[in-house]
């Protein structure tokens, strides 16, 4: 709940943080995506440190550790100081969730695993569903450092929880740490983020530090790959995917990734920047996602007993449906559209969950569980921190790029602004007419780049449906 609560609770007031910071929009998204970055890096890690520590020195440092970050991100007075407050953030939070599904898969039966999922998936949105309602309300009355503030009190909780219910075990005597897998896939990873986040800004290779981060991230990805497959200790071993339903899982769950958060990023921007919506509002639109979600596992919980594909193709449909009808969105849309459409992606997003946690894990064996989590969420975390810099740079791009189509037509020389029918209540007579027809013209365009992005939504989507035929489903006696 802790760490789904962080990045929801965050996107809230990332339209008051880029005021605060005199950040630009790419910039401001650096808060959750490096946030996520940390995660994606420190996760794979997370066998190794309950094989060195145990789970409960684990989890007591993680949960500590996650609620000093959560204090000083309140206390951040610039953008500098707040990313990295943010990856610490990050860093503390990433043994968290695969540790927790990984205790829960080992503890409880095959049989069980279904429903022992669904409440542990209903726990992890109950933080999307009450925190933007909460966060929205604080930061408009008072300032975003309370969106940070309100999650002490639970870290405080949790901390406490964690000492007194968690059991030491796991771990071993002297455990192997494959120190040059671990950097090669950590230099990967980041090369590729910073190079999707700022490329945009730079002109991608006509940028040097472009250039330079591509060539760090393909000699990563081929150091990675070739030592993999030639230590007898690799970090991640690749004996996992030998195992179809982990492989199938483990992309599907990168879709996931992709698919999950991502609205959660784009919304808030996109309300309060082009509709005026205020926090509170905003925070409310992304509540009413977090109630889909939860009805979702509800009803993913009762969907135990049948076919986990089936689950997932309803849930893929509904989410495909919600990015359909975010593209038709324009500045006409209601309230209440936006909110119907956010219970349906959320019902989508709860249904999937539950069957792919099972797929993933259903023939893997017991002592693979902790790696095979670890990557699980790991590949849930990059597909999620990529796909929210596509985005970001496709509603960028794509806005510049209409920006400049549409300009070029605006001028008082041009022959079709001399009708009357056409220009309507616009005028092209002065400087500040002309200023108001430009800042209309900014608002389309942003308004196309946001369309253009819920596209490439949708169609990431859908294309992930027909990978469904791969997955191996055991007969029932």
């Amino acid at each position: 709940m802790l760490y789904s609560l962080t990045l929801t609770i965050a996107n809230v007031a990332l339209p008051q943080l880029q005021g605060a910071f005199s950040a630009t929009p790419d910039q401001i998204s650096w808060v959750v995506t490096l946030n996520i970055v940390a995660t994606a890096i420190v996760t794979p890690a997370t066998g190794w440190f309950v094989a060195r520590f145990g789970q409960r020195k684990v989890m007591i440092w993680s949960v500590a550790g996650f609620t000093v970050s959560s204090l000083l991100c309140a206390s951040a007075t610039s953008l500098v100081p707040m990313l990295v407050y943010r990856i610490a953030q990050g860093a503390f939070g990433a043994p968290m969730v695969p540790l927790s599904q990984a205790i829960i898969v080992g503890t409880y039966p095959p049989a069980q695993r279904a429903m022992a999922q669904s409440i542990f998936g209903m726990s992890v949105v109950v933080g999307p569903a009450i925190g933007p309602v909460f966060g929205g309300y604080l930061a408009e009355e008072y300032n975003w450092r309370w969106v940070f503030l309100l999650i002490i009190p639970l870290c405080v909780a949790a901390l406490l929880m964690t000492i007194t219910f968690i059991k030491d075990s796991g771990r071993q005597h002297k455990p192997h740490f494959d120190w040059t897998g671990f950097l090669a896939l950590s230099i990967a990873i980041t090369c590729m983020q910073l190079t999707m986040d700022r490329g945009e800004r730079l002109d991608w290779f006509e940028s040097g530090e472009i250039i330079v981060l591509s060539a760090m991230m393909a000699l990563a990805i081929y150091l990675f790959v070739a030592h993999t497959l030639t230590t007898d200790k690799p970090f991640i071993s690749p004996r996992l995917f030998l195992d179809r339903n982990f492989s199938v899982g483990v992309f599907l769950v990168f879709v996931y990734g992709m698919l999950n958060f991502t609205p959660i990023v784009l919304l808030p921007a996109l309300l309060q920047t082009l509709k005026g919506y205020p926090d509170s509002l905003i925070g409310f639109l992304l509540a009413m996602r977090g109630a889909g979600l939860v009805l979702g596992f509800f009803l993913a919980g009762r969907m135990g007993k049948l076919d986990p594909r089936t689950g997932l193709v309803i849930g893929l449909l509904l989410v495909g449906y919600s990015g359909f009808e975010f593209i038709s969105f324009d500045f006409n849309m209601s309230f209440w559209t936006i909110a119907w459409m956010g219970v349906v992606q959320g019902v989508g997003c709860g249904l999937m969950w539950v069957p792919l946690s099972v797929i993933t894990f259903a023939s893997l064996e017991p002592a693979d569980l902790p790696q095979g989590s670890a990557v699980f969420h790991l590949l849930r975390n990059f597909g999620t921190s990529i796909f929210v810099s596509i985005s970001v740079m496709t509603v960028v791009r794509s806005g510049k790029v209409s920006r400049v189509e549409m300009v070029e037509n605006i001028s008082p020389y041009s022959e079709t602004m001399t009708f009357p029918e056409v220009m309507g209540r616009w005028s092209a007579d002065s400087p500040a007419a002309l200023s108001v027809i430009g800042r209309e013209i900014d608002r389309q365009s942003a308004m196309i780049g946001y369309d253009n992005a819920f596209w490439l939504y949708t169609a990431c989507c859908f294309a992930a449906i027909p990978f469904l035929l791969f997955v191996k489903i055991k007969s029932r006696p």
